[in-house]
């Protein structure tokens, strides 16, 4: 038997580079998240050239400032009709006094001709037809600096003229013609939002693709676009990638005389990527007067997964001038999200010096993700009829001192609000933010866990099928700090789904090999129905798109997967989806015909892939659910934990809040009077009666054929000796069926 062994691995420049450490039968790669523009003016169309909106940039004044805690990302959106929005129309074809020709118009470069032909003598002589000279416009480019180039051309057309013949003469028009009158109409629109720093969008801000961040939020440049696909699928090859230019600065306020410094801080890796050989982060400075992008900075060394600092001065008098610009761009793979740079802390000042190389600051780290024991998300009906107090016992906050001293900090507090009212708070302990020490560890982080336990509860008596909580935790220090990145909000969400994950992904996960399996442990609040599952994939190295797997859901044996109780037929496979159909990124799978399985307690959800590849789930790498993460690759006889230190972005959805979305009713119990489970079923049938009500069932063939008889008692069924196949459950009383499949 081949031997597999499957690295946790990153494909880049033809070779594997490994992350973490090898494992064998699961793999862990990159997950996507996001050139750049003309310094005066930025183009943006969702169609053609037609209706594109042309913006000019505002500028702004030193001092330049921005720690990404929030979203300083210019926001294009302009509507035809808004205010200061002018437009003009463009024509393609035009006079050479630039005057654009009739609507109609349609030329050739193909010489034509007129052909004069003589029967009498048996004869034709062919006569040029007038050329003439135009200007064309090129519709395709949106800068309108660009002039019409001149053309020669011809009529589209030729001419058979009979001489001694009355009736008029014959007009052939050519097929196709290389010149026809076109318009476009382009709008300006001007930029004035002096909170918006940043002109292009294709690096990405985020809050959790670095580790230990000096604050929140950092900007990540990488080998993805926008949408956060790769730049080119497959790809070994290196290329300029992500751009982050900011917008034009005033700097003929300064001369060399006072002390412009640039300063920033830089993470290479991260959760994701180590940049290797010949990967760069560049720093470009841009000239006014000589219209140039300069090299000022780059860097491919660092020390992995701390942050470096770079101070450098700006003396030369081509940079201080109005309309100077700075830009960040990453040389590296453009398979996706792979060779990571990530930035923070950008500082363009004057009156600093070198020995200004502190960012002196108090910060909270990463954002909080849940008030919950377990879960970050749970349905709104679970809750509503849980008993037990599920606030969480072990909230994490991480924070970081700044300073270069010992420095007190402050309380914190976490504020819940509903619908714009206060709801509740916790006090967060100082001593305990701070590790009992009072943060007398300069720049250090810290990380403090917070038992909420014993104050408010989210209030079980709202109606609805989905409720959201606003939540903000603020903690600060007693010396100057930005005001910024000391608060951070969230939204603690009940909707339909169970959730261990924040909702970002910064890796691609999946077992490998042939028939392997992917099960993920969930224990619900209480019994419902289960209806689907929702996962959110990430475009990897390689586009899987196109590979099948099965949804699988099994009951639980002492904490591993244990009987199926679900599984998709090989008639209607399922692919990973790049197009995701709600607003938090995520695909909703649910099961055939919309069927529901019962779950009664723990459970495990997942799939069963019928090829050997990596299917890229997302993998939260900020939250550790690793425990609950098993697969197989002997076709479910033995299940083994993930090595990765993980959360999957997979969300099993009941039927709680789904009622109109999925034309389905949640069925009374009085109603439903019992459950069958596994389905698939190999050899016994296991039966759970839930009332009274149950006066038993008849397992029917296809051809309505009565095989088996179920008493009102009976527990379990033997099928080991009926052939695989589709059955059905008639239950007595009710006289509705249940389709089971025999394997």
């Amino acid at each position: 038997m081949t031997r597999r062994i499957v690295q946790l691995f990153l494909l880049t420049q033809s070779v594997f580079y490994s992350l973490f450490v090898f494992s064998q039968e699961e793999s862990l790669g990159p997950a996507f998240v996001s050139p750049g523009q003309s310094e005066q003016t930025i183009y943006r169309s969702e169609a053609s050239f037609d209706s594109t909106f042309i913006y000019s940039s505002d500028t702004l004044s030193l001092p330049f400032f921005d720690d990404f805690s929030s979203n300083h990302f210019q926001v294009y959106e302009a509507d035809f009709g808004a205010n200061g929005v002018t437009s003009v129309k463009l024509y393609r074809l035009l006079d050479l006094n630039d005057v654009p020709l009739p609507v109609n118009s349609k030329f050739t470069s193909q010489k034509t001709f007129r052909r004069v032909v003589d029967i009498n003598e048996l004869s034709f002589e062919d006569i040029e037809l007038e050329a003439d000279t135009i200007k064309v416009r090129d519709l395709s480019n949106y800068d309108l600096a660009l002039s019409p180039a001149q053309e020669i051309v011809y009529p589209p057309f030729f001419i058979y003229d009979t001489v001694g013949v009355a009736d008029e003469p014959d007009t052939i028009w050519m097929s196709e013609f290389e010149f026809v009158q076109d318009s476009a109409t382009q709008f300006f629109a001007p930029i004035k939002d002096t909170n918006a720093f940043w002109l292009d969008h294709s690096a990405q801000h985020n809050y959790t693709n670095a580790i230990n961040p000096w604050s929140l939020g950092v900007v990540t440049l990488d080998g993805s676009d926008e949408n956060g696909f790769p730049y080119t699928f497959g790809s070994t090859t290196n290329d300029f990638n992500d751009v982050l230019t900011s917008k034009k600065i005033d700097m003929g306020t300064v001369d060399a005389a006072d002390s412009v410094y640039f300063s920033f801080i830089f993470q290479a890796k991260g959760w994701n990527d180590v940049p290797e050989n010949g990967d760069s982060l560049i720093l470009e400075f841009y000239a006014p007067q000589q219209t140039q992008w300069i090299q000022r900075w780059s860097s491919s060394a660092t020390t992995l997964n701390d942050f470096d600092r770079v101070h450098i001065p700006i003396t030369e008098s081509k940079y201080l001038q109005t309309g100077f610009q700075f830009r960040f761009r990453n040389y590296s793979g453009n398979a996706g999200a792979i060779d990571q740079f990530h930035i923070d802390y950008v500082h363009l000042r004057a009156f600093s010096g070198h020995q200004d190389t502190l960012f002196k600051d108090f910060a909270i780290v990463y954002p909080i993700k849940t008030l919950l024991k377990d879960y970050t998300q749970v349905p709104w009906e679970h809750y509503q009829n849980s008993s037990d107090n599920k606030m969480a016992d072990q909230m994490e906050a991480v924070l970081r001192n700044g300073s270069n001293k010992s420095e007190n900090n402050e309380d914190g507090t976490v504020s819940i609000s509903y619908q714009g009212a206060p709801e509740g708070q916790f006090t967060l302990d100082k001593d305990i933010l701070s590790g009992g020490v009072n943060y007398d560890i300069p720049q250090h982080t810290y990380f403090s866990y917070h038992n909420l336990t014993g104050g408010y509860e989210f209030d079980r008596s709202k109606t609805g099928d989905y409720q959201e909580f606003d939540v903000k935790m603020t903690a600060k220090a007693q010396f100057f700090h930005d005001a910024n990145n000391d608060t951070t909000y969230y939204v603690q969400r009940f909707y339909d789904a169970y959730a261990y994950d924040d909702g970002s992904a910064e890796a691609a996960y999946g077992p490998t090999g042939v028939q392997s399996r992917l099960a993920y442990r969930f224990d619900p609040y209480e019994g419902d129905s289960l209806i689907g599952i929702r996962m959110r994939f990430v475009p990897s190295v390689n586009d899987v798109s196109n590979e099948l797997f099965l949804l699988t859901v099994w009951d639980d044996n002492n904490g591993k997967p244990g009987n199926v109780i679900y599984e998709d037929d090989f008639l209607n496979p399922r692919s990973p989806s790049y197009v995701y159909d709600d607003s938090l990124g995520f695909t909703n799978y649910y099961f055939q015909d919309y069927q529901k399985v019962f779950i009664p307690g723990a459970f495990h959800v997942g799939w069963r892939q019928l090829e050997a590849s990596r299917l890229n789930l997302g993998m939260d790498m900020n939250t550790d659910q690793s425990a609950n993460i098993f697969f197989s690759v002997d076709n479910g006889q033995t299940w083994k934990n993930t090595s990765y230190a993980g959360a999957l972005l997979m969300r099993p959805i009941f039927l709680s809040a789904l009622n109109q979305q999925v034309q389905v009713s949640e069925l009374d119990p009085i109603e439903e009077s019992f459950k069958i489970y596994p389905n698939p079923v190999q050899n016994t049938l296991h039966i759970q009666i839930l009332n009274s009500e149950f006066e038993g069932a008849t397992l029917l063939d296809l051809n309505g054929r009565a095989l088996r008889h179920i008493l009102p008692g009976q527990t379990s069924v033997d099928l080991s000796n009926l052939q695989a196949g589709i059955y059905l459950i008639r239950d007595l009383k009710r006289r509705s069926s249940y389709k089971i499949v025999k394997y």
